[in-house]
């Protein structure tokens, strides 16, 4: 649907919400937000069940956040992913990042619908980051 090396441009100057963000290290959700750090973004942990994630405050809900949202990489599965659509459009969220195993037929027809950017690529791969390190 877009580009997707275009996390890599300026990312000083991006917020991210990694949607899915987690305290256990092995899974994707801390990876994508340990990735982006290390890249130099503003990253925001979404998590209801979480209180804090590598020492970040997280938030149940994009929707939660103060400010603003360049990005939101998802790491939920597809069927709460596609819940969650309507909150990252009236949240104004520029691109959300599909993540491999997030995606679904139902959640790209909703996103298509919403009019979302929507990018269906491995958000740490984008920004040159192995997510196995």
């Amino acid at each position: 649907m877009s580009d997707p090396r275009s996390p890599a441009q300026s990312p000083t100057s991006k917020t991210v919400a990694v949607v899915g963000a987690s305290s256990d290290r092995r899974k994707f959700g801390n990876r994508a937000l340990r990735a982006f750090r290390a890249e130099g973004y503003t990253v925001i942990a979404i998590n209801p069940h979480e209180r804090e994630v590598e020492g970040l405050t997280a938030y149940p809900s994009v929707l939660d956040v103060p400010g603003t949202i360049d990005m939101a990489t998802v790491y939920v599965p597809p069927n709460v992913g596609t819940r969650l659509l309507k909150e990252f459009a009236e949240k104004q969220i520029g691109e959300i990042w599909i993540n491999p195993g997030a995606e679904s037929d139902e959640l790209l027809r909703e996103a298509r619908r919403l009019q979302l950017r929507v990018i269906i690529a491995c958000s740490i791969m984008a920004i040159g980051q192995d997510p196995y390190d």
